[in-house]
């Protein structure tokens, strides 16, 4: 037999696509049999640009999944693509009536008895783990044996629809044989089409989640029990993708990964002895399950980022999703992780239903306090409705379609716009689709909140010290200053949508303007501190690399050191490394003595970095302008800081030092002998 695995259609720019590891899981699960597999990756072919966007996107994909003559089209389908997968599932059934039509995921897994009531053309629902299922479900189709044999399955019956039992959880995941990535086009294909540094692959942990939130439906389809490969195993893993398929960066699913310490320290130790902690890996984390030492021993394996699920700052919206997040060790946490040079991104949700104004706010103020902590990344979404989940089953009844959140992004495929069709779709029944609707909430419009889940991690990233002293001065709700900042671009640009290139143009003239309102501010030293902001995007424009600038004493009059132009020199009057450390660790004193302080910013690797440097550093970069050489620079700085020397030589040989150290900080390049060069 013919088998098509199919990845629906997906294009949402600010997501990479990475292989489909469940299916090419399923046809590993087949090699060896007598059938034909073939993966069709159709977000990987719209990056390639071998499958077109627009209205006739649909029935291109099915016409390419004919040409491979399949007796069997089974489709991988979660909350966005469930569209897609129908649209083309009933174009596949009409143009090949004898084609088999399988839907798996969890998603199906959820709503399986109501797709196949509502759409005849699909013909089983796999439900749970597919890789004994799916083999079984093929010899069955194949007419070796019934479908009511199969457990975890939901098919069509007749005239009716008939679902066997649950299959059991396969309790020794090592059994699985390792992923095949034959199947799919090369990591290093993903990453040039998603433009990405390196390329990626999913590196399977375990399975399973033991926690009972009201909002996920991992725990629920895993059946709230926890399991994952042997440690051997995934060093086996990594290595036959680092050597045979050449993936340099491995994204670690399992949402447990650090819940048992002693798997997670036999893991990173191993990783180590094995020479694999050069490859980066992220992952996923509780913050009551990690601590400075488990945070060391990552690091050293490679840990490179980690995602820490916060969902909200409010202790009565934690009680209603049952999630039980410690608010005393989180900025701990996140002040270690960074310490360790591991970047995190901290997950916070808004808009459950029974949400208020304060709850929202003290989620926000969290989130800010969280970046200035530790630089953290933050990821702001509205509560989606999943089949399956508590919070589907309590409120699916109060269902409206107002705004399209996170999970229902990516079939925009109508010049930027979702297809007529899909919307048709959408609309006829919001159980299926329930991750396209959204749950009125009394906190606020939902337009607002889609507002906030949009725009606000763009201005915490980049203006997050500002834009909570400003929170201060006076108390004001961080929620209200969001707004006043929206509004105040709105009125510049001309649009409700806040960009980075929005904050860097326009976040430091808010500032100024509402601490014009509250003259004389209380906190002098804000404006001040979004300079400092605006100096770390400025920097983080351009990656410095080492300079080939030597120092040689005997040839001072021949050196023309030159500023580097990609690092920025600032003069601040107060001591803003001082106040940046206090806000660290959560103090926001409202007065700071005056203390001129000069700071170089540079970006090395991907982090920018900030140095103090003294008045004599300051004044010697100032004048590095590629036209004067040493011997110049010695005798136009001598006036002021001679004093110190005993002559004008010695004073020479202290120019020429810093401007060795300098260089060895990539601060200085050489500058050309002829042509002068101005910054």
């Amino acid at each position: 037999m013919n088998i098509a695995l199919v990845f629906p259609p997906f294009y949402f720019e600010p997501m990479y696509n990475m292989p489909p590891l469940g299916l090419i899981n399923l046809a590993t699960a087949l090699k060896g049999s007598p059938h034909r597999v073939k993966i069709f990756d159709f977000p990987l072919a719209i990056r390639l640009k071998e499958l077109r966007l627009g209205k006739e996107i649909y029935a291109e994909c099915a016409r390419q999944i004919l040409a491979a003559e399949p007796d069997i089209a089974a489709f991988s389908v979660q909350c966005t693509t469930y569209p897609p997968a129908v649209q083309i599932a009933g174009r596949l059934k009409e143009l090949k009536p004898g084609l088999k039509i399988v839907f798996g995921g969890h998603n199906a897994a959820f709503v399986d008895e109501a797709t196949l009531t509502r759409f005849p053309f699909v013909d089983v629902i796999v439900r749970g783990e597919g890789e004994i299922t799916f083999p079984e479900l093929i010899r069955a189709l194949d007419g070796r044996n019934g479908l009511d044999r199969i457990a975890g399955i939901t098919f069509r019956n007749g005239s009716g629809v008939a679902r066997t039992p649950d299959r059991e959880l396969i309790e020794d995941l090592d059994l699985l044989p390792l992923s095949d990535y034959g199947f799919v086009a090369s990591p290093s294909v993903y990453r040039d089409a998603c433009e990405l540094q390196r390329s990626i692959a999913i590196l399977e942990v375990g399975r399973g989640c033991p926690h009972r939130c009201i909002y996920c439906s991992q725990s629920l389809i895993w059946k709230r029990r926890t399991r994952t490969f042997s440690v051997e195993r995934l060093i086996r893993e990594m290595q036959n993708l680092a050597r045979n398929f050449g993936v340099e960066c491995f994204l670690l699913a399992y949402d447990q990964f650090t819940t048992n310490r002693k798997f997670v320290t036999e893991f990173c130790g191993s990783v180590i002895d094995a020479g694999l902690s050069h490859i980066p890996w992220y992952c996923i984390s509780r913050l009551d399950t990690v601590d400075e030492d488990i945070l060391k021993l990552m690091r050293e394996a490679g840990c490179e980022s980690m995602c820490y699920g916060i969902d909200s700052g409010s202790p009565r919206t934690l009680a209603f999703i049952r999630k039980n997040i410690d608010s005393r060790i989180l900025l701990q946490r996140v002040r270690e992780t960074t310490d360790r040079q591991i970047v995190p991104t901290l997950s916070f949700v808004i808009g459950f239903p029974e949400e208020r104004k304060e709850d929202v706010e003290q989620t926000l103020r969290l989130a800010l306090l969280s970046a200035v902590t530790g630089n953290a990344n933050i990821l702001v979404q509205m509560a989606t409705t999943l089949p399956g989940t508590d919070l589907h089953q309590r409120y699916s009844g109060a269902l409206v379609r107002e705004v399209d959140t996170y999970f229902s992004l990516g079939i925009e495929f109508d010049d930027g716009k979702r297809l007529a069709s899909d919307d048709a779709l959408i609309d006829s029944d919001p159980a299926l689709f329930s991750s396209f609707y959204n749950l009125p909430c009394p906190a606020a419009p939902l337009k607002d909140l889609n507002h906030i889940a949009n725009y606000f991690a763009v201005l915490a990233s980049l203006y997050p010290r500002t834009f909570l002293l400003l929170s201060m001065e006076p108390d004001r709700s961080v929620f209200d200053l969001f707004f006043l900042f929206l509004d105040h671009v709105e009125r510049k640009t001309g649009s409700r949508s806040i960009t980075a290139r929005d904050c860097y143009l326009h976040f430091e003239s808010f500032a100024a303007q509402l601490l014009a309102e509250t003259a004389p501010p209380v906190r002098a030293h804000i404006p001040e501190i979004a300079r400092y902001e605006t100096c770390l995007i400025d920097a983080g424009k351009y990656d410095v690399q080492p300079s080939s600038f030597h120092i040689d004493l005997e040839r001072m009059g021949e050196l023309r050191p030159l500023l580097n132009r990609k690092v920025l020199i600032e003069p601040f009057t107060f001591n803003i490394p001082a106040i940046i450390l206090d806000a660290k660790f959560g103090r926001f004193e409202k007065t700071y003595p005056k203390a001129g302080t000069n700071l170089i910013f540079r970006q090395l690797d991907g982090r920018v970095n900030v140095s103090e440097i003294n008045d004599f550093g300051m004044d010697f970069l100032r004048i590095c302008d590629g036209r004067r050489n040493l011997e110049d620079i010695a005798r136009e700085l001598y006036p002021r800081y001679g004093t110190t020397a005993a002559g004008m030589e010695e004073f020479s040989l202290m120019c020429a030092e810093a401007a060795r150290t300098l260089s060895d900080l990539m601060v200085l390049v050489p500058g050309p002998p002829e042509s002068p060069v101005r910054r």
